[in-house]
């Protein structure tokens, strides 16, 4: 009920990785099909990323107007930082407070004058000020860093390098909030470089208990998880996708006029190996570069088919491999058999 400046940072953390995984899924999902040139009707979905610019925008996001109110003479308090937020967020569409200097905004009396809310992507999460500045100030000192970079314990000095006298900065020790901006930022640049697979876990009721179904509760977390945008892109677009190239190598063996080797362009294989296995047109589509398919079950009965070609393969391997076998050792007796034949009617 209470969140203060932990939960905040918490929030924007799930703000960042909500945003990469609509990056990743739905908005790449869309633009891949426009690069390749396939018909498609575009799917409305929320972009978080307004959200993420209210908190870390460098001249006015949240973080920012923490750390000006940090470092500016004078007294600073939470209220002063409030006043602030209430100066420079108030035209915000996801910013709300109980003083906001914003014709459109009337007093909220739900709202403490000591509270602010913002509307994320999960929902409205109201956040106390108190405690945000001397939270956000809670640093390690240069001097403290140096004292422990001097100890004699190896993992305690490896835990400051900051304190190293060769690395010695003279700027102000960074604040909490941007050493976690900093943080979420490598983060996300680690997570840009790879190709992570999501795993949504919804929580069936609040008691922990089992055989207990909230639907409401499920609802709620399916609608701000993001999942029914990803559906509707699922259902809408194109389970699978292949360069030509690697999809003409695994199934060429399935048609016999692309089996052992095709001679073209790998696309133009394709189509001849898929309109060989009557495979209906609208189950797959052609891009500029990739071979889409709709359906799994269209993707599942082109490797069962492989899985029996290959079995059929190996069989017919198998049949000449021992027919050349056993003609090599009949050749091999009927010439013994000459040769013992002509020796014995030489002397014979």
């Amino acid at each position: 009920q209470d969140n203060s400046f932990e939960q905040f940072i918490i929030n924007y953390c799930n703000e960042k990785l909500q945003q990469i995984f609509i990056e990743l899924t739905l908005k790449e999902e869309q633009e891949e099909y426009i690069r390749e040139g396939i018909e498609w009707t575009h799917i409305e979905y929320f972009n978080n990323a307004i959200i993420c610019d209210l908190i870390e925008n460098n001249q006015t996001g949240i973080l920012a107007m923490l750390d000006e109110e940090c470092l500016r003479p004078g007294t600073v308090t939470d209220d002063t930082f409030l006043e602030k937020l209430n100066q420079v967020c108030a035209t915000h569409q996801h910013f709300e407070s109980r003083m906001s200097k914003c014709s459109r905004f009337l007093n909220d009396t739900s709202l403490p004058h000591s509270c602010f809310r913002i509307q994320h992507y999960a929902g409205k999460v109201m956040y106390q000020v108190e405690g945000f500045v001397d939270k956000n100030n809670d640093l390690l000192y240069r001097d403290l860093s140096q004292a422990m970079w001097k100890a004699n314990h190896s993992l305690i000095k490896a835990l400051f390098p900051e304190g190293n006298p060769a690395k010695i900065n003279l700027k102000r020790p960074p604040t909490a909030g941007s050493q976690f901006k900093a943080s979420v930022a490598t983060l996300m640049k680690n997570l840009q470089t790879k190709n992570p697979n999501y795993i949504r876990c919804i929580k069936p009721n609040d008691k922990k208990a089992a055989h207990i179904f909230n639907e409401a509760l499920v609802c709620h977390q399916i609608r701000y998880l993001g999942l029914l945008e990803n559906v509707r892109v699922r259902r809408a677009g194109y389970a699978f996708r292949q360069p030509y190239e690697p999809c003409l190598e695994r199934y060429k063996m399935l048609c016999k006029q692309t089996w052992p080797h095709w001679r073209g362009p790998a696309r133009a294989g394709v189509e001849v190996l898929f309109n060989e296995l009557r495979i209906p047109e609208e189950e797959f589509s052609f891009g500029r570069s990739k071979i889409f398919i709709r359906n799994p079950r269209t993707l599942f009965k082109l490797e069962d088919l492989r899985k029996q070609r290959l079995e059929d393969l190996a069989t017919l391997i198998a049949k000449i491999y021992r027919g050349w076998k056993c003609r090599t050792h009949f050749l091999l007796m009927k010439k013994c058999q000459v040769v013992i034949a002509s020796w014995y009617r030489r002397y014979s």
